[in-house]
């Protein structure tokens, strides 16, 4: 049996992630406390306390959301269960660098500090109300593909998220995203409807992004990861430091590549996928893409202990 842990993305947030874990954990205390001191504010009084609104703003999901998976691996070393039980990490957009601060890449602190610049430069890189995302349910990639392409026209528009069989993402200018709605209800779409995210994340408009996070990656030291690092713009792995920073930077223009990595990983033989963190999307996706996947979720104390008894 071969074992991956997933992290997942943005939307998966919710008030009150992660407290039950720090409640019975304190080295998952630790992690919300430190990233807390990383930012310089109480992003832990947000996550509990605070309103879905404000944490669901770019800027304070991503590090949020990378806290609660950290808390949920914290909680799982302290039972014995070490990141190295996993043959691979992967984690959907921002969950990738979840995925490298759980593979010891990056520090807590850093991931922290890297996916709050990440998530204010993406909420900068398009001003309010000029770009949009779209979820299209029923049609294959190669299908949307093309759609997005035809769409375009003299605008952006493109393929930003693989996510499974029955749902990919696009992403671009608001005009393009609107035509290619209808583009995929006319070739039968089961559904084509708009996203309520707050910028056209992972399409060439985040160009302005993508250029921060190189200049807020070459100032940060990485180790190569303890386990091996399945990228989402590669759907392959990676195990050596080396690329992983440019693979974050064109990551935020390019493509989650996330049914062809969860495909590669069975390829190698993964049978069992972990969802570390908050919410159960990635594993929804995952069963979409194969349905023999043994599945388990990581996010609350609860979790832990089934793992640790058996």
């Amino acid at each position: 049996m071969s074992i991956a842990f997933v992290f997942p993305g943005q939307g998966a947030q919710v008030i009150g992630m992660g407290r039950n874990l720090a409640q019975t954990y304190p080295v998952a205390q630790a992690v919300f406390d430190e990233v807390d001191e990383a930012l310089g504010e109480k992003l832990s009084a947000l996550i509990w306390e605070g309103d879905i609104e404000t944490l669901t703003l770019t800027e304070n999901a991503q590090p949020a959301l990378m806290a609660t998976s950290m808390a949920a691996m914290r909680a799982l070393e302290a039972e014995g269960v070490a990141v190295t039980r996993a043959s691979f990490v992967a984690g959907h957009s921002l969950g990738e660098y979840s995925a490298l601060c759980a593979a010891g890449v990056f520090s807590l602190a850093d991931t922290a500090r890297l996916l709050r610049i990440r998530g204010r430069a993406m909420q900068a890189a398009v001003p309010q109300g000029e770009g949009a995302m779209a979820a299209i349910l029923g049609l294959p990639a190669e299908d949307v593909t093309r759609i997005a392409a035809e769409a375009a026209g003299d605008d952006v528009c493109a393929l930003a998220n693989e996510n499974d069989p029955t749902q990919n993402v696009i992403s671009g200018s608001k005009a393009a995203v609107g035509r290619a709605i209808d583009l995929a209800k006319a070739a039968g779409a089961k559904r084509a409807l708009p996203l309520p995210v707050s910028a056209p994340f992972h399409c060439a408009l985040m160009a302005p992004a993508a250029d921060a996070m190189a200049e807020a990656l070459s100032n940060v030291t990485l180790n190569d990861p303890a386990v091996p690092l399945v990228a989402n713009v590669l759907a392959e792995a990676v195990d050596t430091a080396g690329p992983i920073p440019q693979l974050l930077v064109d990551q935020v223009t390019g493509r989650v590549r996330w049914r062809s990595s969860v495909e590669w990983m069975v390829a190698e033989g993964v049978t069992e996928f972990w969802e570390i963190g908050a919410g159960k999307a990635l594993s929804g996706m995952i069963r979409r893409i194969h349905k023999a996947a043994v599945l388990r979720n990581v996010g609350a104390a609860a979790d832990v202990q089934q793992i640790v008894t058996g």
